[in-house]
């Protein structure tokens, strides 16, 4: 059985070629995966049938993408713990704990988001991303928690969709980075592409690449003789590409604290907290919290606005630099 992906092009700066804009939007398939699959005439570009990886893609261009797919029948549902915020006929949010995956994977088919939704929702998802993705609307990180919307039918997910499209989807992040970002408050904006080097790591580029839009404000900084210099920022999106808040603050100088593709690979420091160290190594991921979210109902024809806690592990880092904080 085949299952059909369709992307519309938007916010290219320039024509790039079909193989490297689905590089950047499949996320799940290598860059020989995508040849194989335009080769074997399974992509349609504007409902023409398109064999060459070299095709040029531009904004509002159409891109349809067919291959073998596994059913519902091989998605394993599975009892997880999963934190519901809110819940009607019509959509779900969940505030995500850090280390658990959104969808199935290479790696990764059984301890996911999805198959905990499989477990309580059976095929009472949407169905617009594929089988293998029901009622996904859109993404947050793996080792990053908080707040994700869920659509039950394809008609919310349309709307909720069109929504992250159109930019009006409020997104508010908590990051806890090294240093002091300058100025303290401000609006990075760039272009993000995926990187050269490592497939797996996206990076600023100067000529190619997505526009990426994040508004930030230092909320507390914390600085003494027995910790290094921190901040605690406030990151709302005006776009949502693959890890744009921690390219943006590595780009700046300020990466999160924890972050293993963008952070620091080795921090040495000459004094500090030993209490606060072992804090620190404790915490195994990246200090990024998406805190609150609001988005219009599709069919209450109502904003709603979502917040949640942080998670523990977060709190704690926190608790412990409140003594130090400006």
């Amino acid at each position: 059985m085949n299952k059909t992906i369709t992307f519309l092009a938007k916010d290219l700066g320039k024509k790039i070629r079909l193989d490297k804009y689905l590089a950047d939007n499949l996320n799940d398939f290598t860059r020989s995966q995508i040849k194989k699959i335009i080769l074997s005439k399974n992509i349609k570009l504007n409902k023409k049938l398109i064999n060459s990886a070299s095709e040029k893609v531009k904004n509002d261009d159409l891109i349809e993408v067919s291959f073998p797919d596994k059913t519902n029948k091989d998605l394993k549902p599975k009892k997880i713990n999963l934190d519901i915020v809110y819940e009607d006929n019509d959509l779900i949010i969940i505030n995500k704990k850090s280390g658990l995956v959104v969808h199935p994977g290479a790696g990764n088919q059984d301890e996911t988001l999805v198959n905990g939704l499989m477990y309580l929702y059976k095929n009472n998802l949407s169905n617009i991303n594929g089988d293998f993705r029901p009622g996904i609307v859109h993404r947050i990180d793996k080792d990053t928690s908080g707040l994700i919307v869920v659509a039950k039918n394809n008609q919310t997910h349309n709307s909720l969709s069109e929504q992250f499209s159109n930019h009006s989807i409020k997104r508010k992040y908590l990051a806890l980075v090294w240093g002091v970002v300058r100025p303290l408050t401000g609006k990075i904006t760039t272009l993000i592409s995926r990187s050269k080097k490592n497939r797996q790591l996206m990076t600023v580029s100067e000529r190619l690449g997505k526009k990426a839009i994040t508004n930030y404000k230092t909320l507390k900084t914390f600085s003494s003789k027995e910790i290094p210099r921190m901040s605690l920022i406030e990151c709302i999106l005006e776009t949502g590409r693959t890890h744009q808040i921690r390219v943006h603050l590595a780009y700046k100088g300020n990466p999160l604290i924890g972050d293993k593709k963008y952070g620091k690979k080795k921090q040495k420091f000459k004094k500090i907290n030993l209490k606060f160290e072992k804090i620190l190594s404790s915490f195994d991921r990246q200090a990024l919290h998406a805190k609150s979210l609001g988005f219009f109902h599709p069919v209450k024809k109502k904003f709603l606005d979502f917040d949640s806690k942080l998670p523990s592990d977060f709190k704690k880092i926190l608790d412990f630099l409140d003594k130090f904080g400006n």
